[in-house]
């Protein structure tokens, strides 16, 4: 049975202090507060930078047993490498404890650069490296450069279990056939992305997963969602789920602190 998984991107806000989370709530009890309302969460300080073995522990002791993590992978890949030559940085990525999540990892999900064009071997040579079961991914992190010391490595996995992966392309170079094709053919999520007529939004499913991003209704990171627009998505997102395909779903709105709400507001429709 297909799975609507709602959440939103990142949960340390200073200014949800107070509103979404309860005055008094200590800085170290947000994720368990905001895991318990909602049914995912993408961590998205990854594509930043590193995260350790030991962040990735104590961030699943904190989420209930069936919850899941999408993980936003790093713009050292994606933004300075501009998915060339990879190979070091997925293994340094899958190093740093990604793996710790165990049965809750999610989606890994690639934001690409609105400067970076459609170009298929690109693309094909990228997906070609990446590792496609957890035990793949560990074998990978095996084989970290010394900017991991080895205090700071988790190459191992519980049981072997295949990874997913999303991209959310911003040129409109990826606004094609060709490119649906391309993701399709290599089992690859396009990224179904909400962004106030920003970006491109591609909302043609490519493998068994839709992954989706809502960045803002009006005002890209800053609007909310009304009941309307919610009651619209949600019977879209429903009629994937209908069709076999697991939905992840994305708040990223989180400038004016909307995010968790539209969250909350978005599963409640869907319970």
């Amino acid at each position: 049975m297909a799975d609507i998984r709602v959440g939103i991107s990142g949960w340390t806000y200073p200014a949800w202090r107070g509103d979404f989370y309860p005055k008094g709530l200590a800085h170290r009890k947000e994720l368990s507060y905001a895991a318990e309302r909602l049914t995912s969460i993408e961590i998205n300080g990854s594509f930043y930078a590193l995260q350790k073995p030991e962040s990735y522990t104590k961030w699943r002791s904190e989420t209930p047993e069936n919850f899941v993590f999408a993980i936003k992978g790093g713009r050292y890949i994606t933004h300075m490498k501009r998915l060339l030559d990879a190979r070091d940085g997925l293994a340094n990525f899958f190093a740093a404890g990604t793996l710790a999540l165990g049965p809750k990892l999610g989606p890994i999900l690639w934001q690409l650069p609105p400067t970076l064009q459609f170009e298929p071997q690109r693309m094909v040579d990228f997906f070609d490296g990446l590792p496609r079961t957890t035990q793949a991914a560990a074998d990978l992190a095996a084989q970290h450069d010394d900017k991991l010391t080895d205090d700071r490595v988790f190459a191992q996995t519980e049981r072997d279990a295949p990874i997913r992966y999303a991209v959310e392309a911003r040129h409109a170079s990826f606004e094609t056939d060709e490119a649906v094709d391309l993701m399709r053919e290599h089992s690859i999520g396009f990224v179904v992305a909400d962004t106030a007529g920003r970006y491109p939004r591609i909302t043609t499913p490519t493998t068994d997963f839709v992954y989706v991003r809502m960045h803002g209704d009006k005002e890209l990171y800053a609007s909310g969602y009304t009941d309307e627009a919610l009651g619209k998505w949600s019977k879209r997102f429903q009629a994937w789920a209908d069709e076999g395909l697991d939905v992840y779903v994305y708040f990223d709105n989180d400038m004016k602190g909307f995010a968790p709400h539209n969250a909350m507001s978005l599963l409640d429709r869907l319970r």
